[in-house]
């Protein structure tokens, strides 16, 4: 009931016994004069009528006021401390009550702040004891997350459900370039991994699992190839997570773990080899019939006249030389797949020349200097044997010719990268370079079987030797093949603004596929999205569009940063001047970006299986209704909203916008006014009401709707 319908009720019903009380004294006395008393006192108060009037309007507004007063110092004071008392419990437990009302209440405010400092005292001592407790088992929980977070392959951890409840960079970033609209929103804490697989490949794999843990593996594995929604391969190696022993000792499997190659680029090269092969075949068939003919004609007739034998000569001279030009072209078509297949590694250029610098001031006690390196490329190389013949050369060179210093140079020239070691003085003789090129490498004691011409063929490229005569220098030249390692380098950024995401949440494991009907689920066990939207203007139906959208989940009652969407978006419509000095947008940052019928799809994608949760969502609903229609999608999530549900815990507060809620509840706003700010701070106020909702006896998500539905705001409609 709203606030003022309240204050006015509780004064009526407080003014109306006294009135009747009045009335019933007024009526004794009256029955008790005698006739002609009543007509003495009629004839008094008859020209006083008016007087009489006013003085009862004055006692009743004193009546009113006394009435007021009461009910604000000893009601309304009391029911909105009392909310406030609720708040100090938990959600927010540095709030401290001020004295409102009556001066009797000054002692019971002061009783409970002091009680309050004795129970964070005591809870600052529980937690303590909590922490020191947890310390070990956190230390251990951070370790496998950091292990996972810094693997190169890509890592998933589900449920028996398929939930997801532990990834990795890598896997985030691979799933992200796999992803139809490029969103990445495939893959996320508790989504399910039957959006990226099929769900029949996966249960199979999962029963062959369970099959051989039954019959006593140790330590089985499931492998199988599949392909994603946009064709790309992947090769998969499926192992159990074990739970516990029962009281039967034995285990079974609480969940799996997936290790995820894309093997798309090595299978077309595979595909590109036989292509190359059948064309040498097929194209040499008759250019080598043609020959092998006219070789037997010459052979058979030794006798043919010169005329006939040049003709029989030239067909031979042109079918070796059509023969020659189609190997030539082959070559050339496939030069990437012809190379020797041997495993490189991705890494950046100034990594490797540091590492040589390192083996070799260690290992051959000579000074190195870096001349000149490009910073940005990135290489692929076998390091460990390259370090191995950058050594041997420098050991050489050392041993033979006293070289006392070597430098390095790396730079990009095309698909390979000149890889240099350069030296002062001495030359090398082309017949000692053809020596140290084909002899087994030895390094301080070390003998290894490979050759530096081995090496080089390892990586598909060659070993030059060159002199500098005006510089007086040499130096050796490698050709190494460059790298464009788009996901390492991506991971590197995210490492670089924070070392360990959360991208993982071992309570998931827990979790399963739920039989009751959503509405039934506690608000504790569901995954939501919180989002918020900035707009041209307040008027959806009259045009106003949305320029930014941003959203961020909430997953086992943890709010993940890292799992978010913020996206400007084109409204193909100028913006409405008022309107920019709020949410600080400009027409030159909108320009250009994605229109909604792109950004759209993609946050739906986002919110796929989650309660939708925004501040005022009416407000926001009604911009992505109106374009379900032209767009082919609907929201049909279930939605909550932060406004409606203040209104529910905190019905005697006068303000339920988002920062005096925020402000009620301890939660610093960062980034107000901003989509993924707004819904971040959302997101907060949020994870702070569920408890305060559970005190009141609201647990589920229909509980929720139904108490949202019946305050005062739930009328509001745009």
């Amino acid at each position: 009931m709203n606030a003022n319908l309240k204050r006015v009720l509780w004064m009526i019903a407080a003014i109306l016994p006294m009135l009747a009380v009045t009335g019933a004294i007024g009526g004794f006395l009256w029955g008790d004069l005698l006739d002609s008393e009543r007509q003495t006192l009629a004839a008094m108060m008859t020209p006083r009528a008016g007087l009489v009037v006013m003085v009862l309007v004055v006692v009743g507004g004193a009546a009113l006021a006394v009435a007021g007063g009461l009910f604000q110092n000893y009601v309304a004071a009391p029911m909105a401390m009392a909310e406030l008392t609720r708040l100090m419990l938990d959600a927010n437990r540095e709030k401290r009550l001020e004295h409102k009302g009556g001066g009797e209440l000054a002692g019971l405010v002061r009783a409970i702040n002091d009680l309050a400092d004795q129970r964070d005292a005591l809870q600052r001592d529980v937690e303590e004891q909590i922490r020191v407790a947890k310390m070990s088992v956190e230390e251990e929980k951070n370790r496998l997350a950091a292990l996972m977070s810094e693997l190169s392959q890509s890592v998933v951890v589900c449920n028996l459900d398929g939930r997801i409840l532990l990834y990795n960079n890598r896997a985030r970033l691979q799933f992200q370039t796999l992803a139809d609209t490029g969103s990445g929103a495939l893959i996320g804490l508790g989504r399910s991994i039957f959006t990226v697989f099929e769900r029949n490949l996966l249960t199979h794999a999962l029963e062959n699992l369970q099959h051989r843990l039954k019959r006593g593996g140790s330590a089985p594995v499931a492998n199988f190839v599949t392909t994603t929604r946009t064709g790309q391969l992947l090769r998969a190696q499926m192992a159990p997570v074990l739970a516990a022993q029962d009281e039967e000792g034995a285990r079974n499997m609480s969940g799996y773990v997936l290790m995820l190659e894309n093997i798309t680029k090595s299978f077309e090269t595979e595909t590109q080899r036989d292509q190359m092969l059948q064309s040498l075949t097929e194209g040499s068939r008759a250019s080598l019939a043609n020959i092998r003919a006219a070789v037997e004609t010459l052979h058979d007739y030794p006798d043919m006249e010169a005329d006939q034998r040049d003709r029989f000569v030239m067909v031979i001279g042109e079918e070796v030389r059509n023969l020659s030009g189609r190997l030539d072209q082959t070559m050339s078509d496939h030069a990437d797949t012809m190379k020797v297949r041997w495993p490189l590694e991705e890494m950046l250029g100034t990594d490797l020349i540091s590492a040589a610098q390192r083996r070799i001031e260690s290992k051959v006690a000579i000074r190195t200097k870096v001349e000149e390196v490009d910073e940005t490329l990135w290489v692929k190389v076998d390091s460990f044997s390259l370090l191995q013949a950058l050594s041997y050369l420098a050991t050489r060179l050392h041993d033979e010719f006293e070289v006392r210093e070597v430098r390095f140079r790396l730079k990009s020239e095309g698909r390979m990268a000149h890889l240099d070691l350069v030296w002062y003085g001495a030359t090398v003789s082309t017949e000692t370079f053809m020596a140290w090129d084909m002899d087994p490498m030895s390094l301080g004691g070390e003998n290894s079987p490979l050759t530096l011409r081995e090496v080089t063929d390892r990586h598909g490229g060659e070993l030059w030797y060159k002199v500098e005569k005006v510089a007086h220098r040499s130096y050796f030249r490698l050709l190494i093949p460059v790298a464009v390692p788009q996901e390492n380098m991506a991971t590197a950024a995210v490492m670089k603004n924070d070392s360990r995401p959360e991208y993982y949440d071992f309570d998931l494991f827990r979790q399963g596929e739920h039989t009751h009907h959503l509405d039934d689920r506690r608000l504790t066990d569901m995954t939501f999205t919180v989002f918020d939207t900035e707009t041209t203007g307040l008027n959806p139906a009259d045009g106003d569009e949305i320029i930014q959208i941003g959203a961020v989940r909430i997953v086992n009652n943890r709010l993940l940063k890292n799992e978010s969407m913020d996206q400007l978006v084109d409204p193909q419509r100028p913006l409405r001047p008022e309107s920019i000095p709020i949410h600080g947008i400009t027409e030159d940052m909108v320009a250009g970006q994605p229109i909604l019928a792109t950004v759209l799809p993609n946050f739906h994608q986002f919110c796929e299986e989650t309660v939708l949760v925004a501040h005022n969502a009416a407000f926001d609903m009604r911009f992505l209704q109106l374009k379900e229609a032209s767009l082919g999608i609907r929201f049909e999530h279930p939605v909550l909203d932060t406004l409606l549900l203040s209104a529910v815990i905190h019905p005697n507060q006068e303000s339920h916008k988002l920062e005096a809620i925020a402000e009620r509840l301890g939660i610093n706003i960062v980034g107000r006014h901003t989509a993924l700010g707004d819904a971040i701070v959302t997101g907060e106020v949020f994870l702070k009401m569920i408890p305060l909702l559970a005190d009141m006896g609201i647990h589920t998500l229909r509980e929720a709707q139904e108490a949202a539905q019946k305050t005062y705001y739930a009328r509001v409609k745009y």
